[in-house]
């Protein structure tokens, strides 16, 4: 049986080799925001369990079994948050805690029948694969806006940062998962994007705004 506080590690652990297959202690320590004596106990616990591959002074692993665990975990939150947003009507600024605490619960078949509702979706709310119920997560080809050009037609697809303080500014623009725009102009200087979302009027995105969005060209 595995904890919820162990889960958390794991959790922690996938999302650090997104970018990088081994992991220090001290990124992890950082990441769950616990000092590093903690970290390293727990890291020893789950190694014993096979979730991670850990030698002393050198980087952690996630194991094949502990990627699985993980993406189950993840599983189990994106697709709460979309059950929150498609049949509850909740915002997408407000369904993260929500999945936090529903993550954690063991129970498989109540995952299935929400995917099931759902009609299986492979996204999340915030454009995040979903994994499917053996933890395979087919990733999206996804670019950042920031790297695209003058005249292109994009589709918003994706976000880097999902806080709550991003999905809001973003609500207040109207932009969301599925919003085509159009890229009128790019300042040179500050790198500051002017776009038009459908008859609206021309919208600047700063150059930090543009780095956390992940768009499809159309």
């Amino acid at each position: 049986m595995i904890s919820q506080t162990e889960e958390n590690y794991l959790k922690a652990a996938y999302f650090l080799t997104n970018t990088k297959d081994e992991i220090n202690l001290s990124e992890l320590s950082k990441s769950l925001g616990v000092s590093k004596p903690t970290v390293n106990s727990m890291v020893k616990k789950l190694c014993e369990k096979g979730f991670l591959d850990y030698q002393k002074y050198k980087p952690v692993i996630l194991t094949k079994r502990g990627k699985k665990e993980a993406s189950l975990i993840i599983r189990n939150h994106r697709l709460t948050e979309m059950y929150l947003v498609e049949k509850m009507n909740f915002g997408w600024e407000e369904v993260h805690e929500i999945a936090e605490q529903l993550e954690h619960l063991r129970a498989p078949e109540f995952f299935d029948r929400m995917d099931e509702l759902l009609n299986f979706p492979t996204h999340d709310p915030h454009g995040s694969p979903i994994p499917n119920k053996n933890g395979e997560i087919i990733e999206s080809n996804y670019i950042k806006l920031n790297l695209c050009k003058e005249g292109q037609k994009v589709k918003l697809s994706g976000l880097l940062n999902s806080s709550k303080d991003f999905l809001v500014y973003l609500n207040e623009r109207k932009l969301k998962i599925g919003s085509i725009f159009d890229i009128r102009s790019i300042e040179p200087f500050d790198k500051t994007m002017v776009v038009t979302l459908g008859e609206q009027q021309n919208m600047n995105l700063s150059s930090m705004v543009c780095e956390r969005i992940l768009v499809e060209i159309i």
